[in-house]
């Protein structure tokens, strides 16, 4: 995925950043907005790392979230197919058990 795109999904995955970089104030990444140089000057200063190594995590982090991102969306496509043949299931066996009469209690007298 190109920065442009993830200068657009920034927002959401500022959280994620947040998470994984937990020396990161909140607006420090707003302010940030997705620009990748401009993370990775903040992670050489905040972690006094190498302008290579900071490339290499930012890189790491995209790549991490993209098989997120990915995982999820094959998650939800399980979920709904499990959802289907679940309701399917349950369809048929409602049409397949017969409709079966209480037995009347007997009075007391």
């Amino acid at each position: 995925m190109g920065w442009d795109r993830i200068e657009g999904q920034w927002k959401q995955r500022r959280g994620k950043a947040i998470s994984h970089w937990g020396k990161m104030m909140n607006d420090e990444l707003a302010a940030i907005a997705g620009k990748y140089e401009e993370l990775v000057g903040r992670l050489q200063e905040n972690y006094g790392i190498a302008k290579e190594e900071a490339r290499r995590q930012v890189d790491e982090f995209n790549t991490t979230v993209e098989l997120l991102k990915e995982s999820n969306n094959k998650l939800i496509k399980t979920q709904k197919a499990l959802n289907k043949q679940t309701k399917a299931n349950r369809k048929a066996v409602k049409s397949k058990t017969p409709v079966r009469k209480r037995p009347r209690s007997k009075a007391k007298a």
